[in-house]
């Protein structure tokens, strides 16, 4: 069978668990062959079908995600490598980067809270050229994960990953203070519908955040003041529904919020200044 009639089969095949199948097909495809997808579709759709191709599309059918399958997922234009150890790291999450370097471009420190893959720090490093950045998790997995995105991307001069739980007293006592804070706490409601996708594979630490989703947000967000310069910014992702509720809260730690939407037109981040 040629690579062009293989990825044809696996969309099909693909069709009931994925709403690209045909996308999927030819990602998995290039990961077999360790081409682009760009090469595959220029230079490779008549060649023979190599005999992996079957097992990756097996485990896609499963429902697992292609940024497991391939072990990578690109992000504000850098590649990252991805395991089931992080969340996977979504389009959805740009305009929180976006808005960071529109609000903070002459930002020198730098805080990314549950860092994870390293998505949300490396994307602010790599344009902020005079910037220093420190990301936290409490998953030594997922700090190893980022310490090797940054190390991949020439970043890890200028960004350092350490071990802290916001949800423990004393995590933050030698931060210091910082004129940009990112963050991507979980926040999904613990009996929330998700695809099978999410729910099985990605880490529930990483997702889930009590009954209504908010727990790590009120843990969190009372203590960015005492992390900010005077004018710092921090930018907080959200749930689609969950504006209202963050920025009481942070109305509740005397700092301001706004609300940023995704290209979807979603409620997507929450950007917090103190007041002064």
């Amino acid at each position: 069978m040629s690579v062009s009639q293989a990825i044809r089969a696996a969309a099909t095949q693909l069709a009931p668990t994925s709403d690209t199948a045909r996308l999927d097909a030819e990602v998995l495809m290039a990961h077999a062959l360790g081409v682009s997808r760009s090469d595959l579709l220029l230079r490779h759709m008549h060649a023979a079908a190599p005999e992996t191709f079957a097992a990756l599309v097996e485990r896609r059918s499963a429902h697992e995600p292609v940024a497991y399958i391939t072990g990578h997922q690109e992000f504000f234009g850098l590649p990252l490598h991805v395991t089931p150890d992080v969340l996977i790291p979504r389009a959805d999450s740009e305009v929180l980067v976006e808005r960071a370097l529109g609000a903070a471009p002459q930002a020198r420190r730098v805080l990314d809270c549950g860092t994870g893959s390293g998505a949300l720090l490396l994307a602010a490093l790599a344009h902020l050229p005079e910037a220093q950045g420190i990301g936290i998790d409490r998953s030594p997995a997922a700090l190893a994960i980022a310490g090797r995105n940054a190390a991949d991307l020439n970043l890890a001069q200028r960004a350092s990953m350490r071990q802290a739980d916001w949800t423990e007293a004393g995590w933050a006592d030698d931060l210091g203070r910082f004129d940009l804070i990112l963050a991507n706490p979980p926040y999904v409601e613990t009996q929330a519908a998700l695809s099978p996708s999410v729910r099985a594979y990605e880490p529930a630490g990483a997702l889930f955040a009590g009954a209504d989703g908010l727990d790590d947000y009120r843990r969190l967000i009372p203590q960015l003041p005492a992390l900010l310069h005077p004018q710092g910014i921090a930018l907080i992702e959200i749930g689609a529904t969950q504006a209202a509720a963050v920025s009481a809260i942070g109305g509740e730690a005397r700092l301001a919020a706004r609300v940023h939407q995704d290209l979807g037109g979603r409620d997507r981040v929450v950007e917090l200044t103190g007041i002064s």
